[in-house]
């Protein structure tokens, strides 16, 4: 039946190409990144012709080359006349982008992407702890000290306190102004969050440790003192990872 012939009411049925994956395209880059990531394409070498990639992936050559200017907006290639499509060093990549930073972690044994990823957040989380010091109003305040009498009631429940906890770190940064600095938390957290190599062990005495932290990033916040609520988050999130993080060797890239 066309849609011409269709009954009055009826469901219409999409065409093919609708029920087909949304971007086989997309697909084709995921397979490429976790393929350079992991060294089968290292760096500084051509990525395999348009040919060997439509069979490889069986798909055709508009896929792939969509797949390719994916990957060049990612950092991961260069389109050199005469020279083919060759593979960047890692420097060169977009390590906010999602498929490129889950596919480092899932390759780096040593952590150390993990390592500085909290180096990262606690630069700015503690830079946003002494603004919020400065500006937090009363609301903002109450909110806080909520938050963390609620979750010395969660110390028993790991998932349920670990909602709060990202609650309590987001009124800080929210309270903050700093949108772009929060955008980059937020951005990072929520490609790590549900990984078990980020999250580490969760246990009741850590839930009870880690508030304790956060009791004194809020009393620091609540006295309106901003180096001592920099260093309270400083502290905070490199002694909450530390007791996460498993893995051979020193974080050496934590130290300061």
């Amino acid at each position: 039946m066309t849609a011409s012939q269709e009954s009055p009411g009826s469901v219409p049925v999409p065409p093919a190409w609708v029920r087909r994956p949304a971007s086989l395209a997309k697909a084709v880059t995921a397979e490429l990144v976790e393929r350079i990531v992991r060294g089968v394409h290292p760096s500084g070498t051509p990525l395999p012709p348009e040919p060997a990639l439509c069979e490889t992936f069986s798909v055709s050559r508009t896929v792939v080359r969509e797949a390719v200017k994916i990957l060049q907006e990612k950092g991961l290639v260069q389109v050199r006349q005469g020279a083919g499509t060759m593979v960047t060093p890692p420097t060169m990549w977009d390590m906010l982008d999602e498929l490129v930073l889950a596919a480092t972690i899932a390759e780096d044994e040593s952590l150390a992407i993990l390592d500085d990823l909290v180096v990262t957040r606690r630069i700015l989380e503690s830079d946003m702890a002494n603004l919020a010091a400065r500006v937090a109003d009363e609301d903002t305040i109450e909110r806080m000290r909520e938050l963390v009498d609620r979750m010395d009631q969660l110390v028993d429940d790991p998932g349920t306190y670990a909602d709060h906890d990202r609650a309590f770190h987001d009124t800080i940064m929210q309270a903050s102004g700093n949108r772009i600095a929060r955008g980059v938390v937020r951005s990072l957290e929520s490609q790590v969050i549900n990984t078990a190599r980020y999250m580490g062990r969760t246990k009741r005495a850590l839930c009870v440790a880690s508030n304790l932290g956060h009791r004194r990033i809020y009393e620091r916040i609540a006295a309106h003192d901003p180096d001592g609520a920099a260093e309270a988050m400083f502290t905070h999130i490199t002694e909450a990872w530390l007791v996460r993080r498993s893995a051979p060797g020193a974080p050496v890239r934590l130290e300061r």
